[in-house]
This record gives C-alpha cells, sequence and structure tokens, in this order.
C-alpha cells in the first residue's frame, strides 16, 4: 500500500503570489491531489461598496489587483457609467487606454520577475522592478499614487495628461523597448530556468475551457480570447494589435506569450499618443453631479481584460446615491482553481514554478 503524506504550504509561504494555503497529498516527492484554501486575505470589499456612494467606491477596486489598480477601476467606471448612461470623453477614453496599458505593463514586470524570483533568479526580478518603478513615477505625475492610484472617475479622469507626462511616456517607451529584450533574454538564456518550466503545468485548451480560466493562462493553451478584441471597449477597436497565443501549453508557453504581449502592449500605447485629440477630460455632467452625488437605477455588467484575464464587474442601483449590489468576477479565483489539475504528477518543487506562472493577486479573489 502507498504510504501519503500531507504538507501543508502557506498561508504565508515566500514562493506563493499571496495569502492562501495549499494542503498538498503526497506520494514521496509526487504530488497526488492538492487542495486549495482561501480567505485568509478577506475584506468583504463587496458589500462595504453597497455602503457608500458610487463616486467613493474605487479606492476599493483599486485594492483588489492591488498590482494592476487602473484596469480595475476602469472594469467598475464602465458599469456604472454604463448604469447611468454617462458619456465619457473622447480625450478622457484615449487617456483610459494609455495608463490601462501601462499599468498592465506594470503589473506584469512584478509577475515575470516573481516568477524569476521563484527559482532563485534574483538578477531579472531587479531589472524588472527599475523598469517598473518608471511607470510609478508616471502615475505619480498623473495622478500623485504610486499603486493605489485612484485616477479615473466617474465621466473622465481625474487629472488631464500634460505635455510632461505624455514626454515621459514616451521616453519610457524607447529606453524600455530594448531593456525588455534583455529581460527576455535573462530568462530564455538560463538553462535551470528552461530545466523548471519546459513541459511543466501543462494546461489542455478543453481543461482551461472548462475551468472558465482567462488571459494569458487561456491563450498559453492556444485559445486566442481577449476582450479588447473580443467585446472591444474605450477605442480598443480603433488600434492595431494581435492577440499572441502558445500551443506549448506550459509554463514555458505561458511566460514567452506574456512577454509578447508586453510587446503589444507597447504598440497599443504608441497608436494612442499618435491618436489622443485635444478636448475636455472630464464630462461636467458629471463633475456637477458631484457635489449632490450621482444616482444609479436599473443593473449593468461590464468586462475589461486585466493582467490576469476576463474582469467583469455587475453593479445593480434602486434609484438612490449607493449601488444596491455590487459583484466582481474574479479572473485569478478561476484561473488558481486549475492548480490541483496542472500539478496532478508532478513533483513537490514543480508546484511553485506552476503556482508563479499563473500569477495570482489574492486581493482580487478575497473580496
Amino acid at each position: 500500500m502507498a504510504h501519503y503524506t500531507e504538507l501543508n504550504i502557506g498561508p504565508v509561504h515566500p514562493s506563493i503570489h499571496g495569502i492562501l494555503k495549499f494542503k498538498v497529498k503526497l506520494h514521496e516527492e509526487i504530488i497526488e491531489d492538492v487542495e486549495i484554501t482561501l480567505g485568509f486575505l478577506h475584506r468583504n470589499a463587496e458589500k462595504i461598496c453597497e455602503l457608500n456612494y458610487y463616486a467613493d467606491n474605487m479606492i476599493y477596486f483599486d485594492r483588489m489587483d492591488y498590482l494592476d489598480a487602473m484596469n480595475m477601476e476602469l472594469g467598475y467606471l464602465t458599469a456604472v457609467e454604463k448604469l447611468m448612461d454617462m458619456e465619457v470623453p473622447e480625450r478622457a477614453q484615449w487617456i483610459r487606454m494609455i495608463v490601462a496599458e501601462l499599468n498592465r505593463l506594470a503589473a506584469r514586470l512584478v509577475g515575470i520577475g516573481a516568477f524569476g524570483l521563484d527559482m532563485g533568479m534574483l538578477t531579472p526580478f531587479f531589472h524588472c522592478f527599475i523598469e517598473r518603478e518608471k511607470i510609478q513615477k508616471i502615475f505619480v505625475e498623473a495622478s500623485g499614487g504610486r499603486q493605489e492610484v485612484n485616477y479615473m472617475s466617474i465621466g473622465g479622469v481625474y487629472q488631464d495628461f500634460n505635455d510632461k507626462i505624455i514626454n515621459d511616456i514616451k521616453e519610457f517607451l524607447k529606453e524600455f523597448k530594448p531593456y525588455l529584450e534583455d529581460i527576455y533574454n535573462m530568462f530564455m538564456h538560463s538553462e535551470i530556468f528552461w530545466q523548471r518550466n519546459d513541459g511543466i503545468g501543462i494546461l489542455e485548451p478543453d481543461v482551461a475551457l472548462d475551468y472558465g480560466v482567462t488571459g494569458p493562462l487561456l491563450r498559453g493553451s492556444g485559445i486566442a480570447y481577449d476582450v479588447r478584441k473580443d467585446a472591444p471597449y474605450l477605442f480598443y477597436d480603433k488600434v492595431n494589435f494581435d492577440v499572441p497565443i502558445s500551443h506549448k501549453k506550459d509554463n514555458m508557453g505561458r511566460f514567452i506569450l506574456k512577454v509578447e504581449e508586453m510587446r503589444q502592449s507597447i504598440r497599443i500605447i504608441e497608436q494612442c499618443l499618435d491618436k489622443i485629440p485635444d478636448g475636455p477630460y472630464f464630462n461636467n455632467k458629471a463633475k456637477k453631479s458631484m457635489m449632490l452625488r450621482l444616482k444609479g437605477d436599473g443593473e449593468a455588467f461590464s468586462r475589461i481584460e486585466s493582467d490576469n484575464g476576463e474582469f467583469g464587474v455587475y453593479v445593480r442601483g434602486n434609484g438612490t446615491f449607493k449601488p444596491w449590489r455590487v459583484h466582481v468576477r474574479s479572473p485569478a479565483f478561476k484561473n488558481i482553481s486549475v492548480v490541483p489539475v496542472l500539478a496532478k504528477g508532478m513533483m513537490i518543487a514543480d508546484l511553485i514554478v506552476i503556482i508563479g506562472s499563473i500569477d495570482t493577486v489574492i486581493g482580487e479573489i478575497d473580496r
């Protein structure tokens, strides 16, 4: 009879991206099963949002996927603006696209940097954070905030782009292109990185669809689904970019895909900078209503493509100043749920790199 060992990994562990626990059933060093326990970071954000005015809920969305705050804000705002039939000026929408893609780059730099750190690769981690810091400085100039930026608002953005911000973005993109290739090569020229990830964490397309995973995890299994293409919002239908996919289906394929998506984000930002028009950055109707607060009636659902995948927000109003119901569709929750499938039959050391390849942010799950 086989002898099994149960090993608890987490909830606080240096190589797990967030506060959660994995109960691993092992036969020697081979994983037989993984049970995931969440809820260690629970903050009840959705219910708290139902106690506040619509415009005051941005801070709670900033802190969901706290690495990708701009896209979290965008998911909530597009739902609320749909509920209130609030038009957003064209300039504000282009600005939103720029900061959303910049934040996607910043979040992805943390993700791949931490992924390397899980395997003891300290040098690329520092290089990723150096580049991320340049984006954070742009956010400080635009919003005053580094991570929980609170930059967007119902009807537009809180502050317009000035010439310095636009020049800083252009300068960053110019410098970042070759730096990104250097970071990529640090990983790809590492024999250890290949050994730890090639053929590890294979996710078949049918399994990915059954679990409802989205984002790089789904595209890494060969399915070209991206909300920006399949259900365009803002002006994503007015810029040219590709949706990369990988047929490797493993950790290595997902990593290569994520870097290519970063190249596509650079491409999107450059086009946005060329297309951004003059005009207002805020809907005056919303600005005047802020003092009286905004009312919403009915229901609305919006979805955007966050760093982790399809982020959906449902808002229901009952004609008052506060939402009656707020609910989030978390891509990170779907993605982390597939870990037992990816890990079964692998060695215990492989579990760490599998979790790292998914790059889950627990704040988005424990709402």
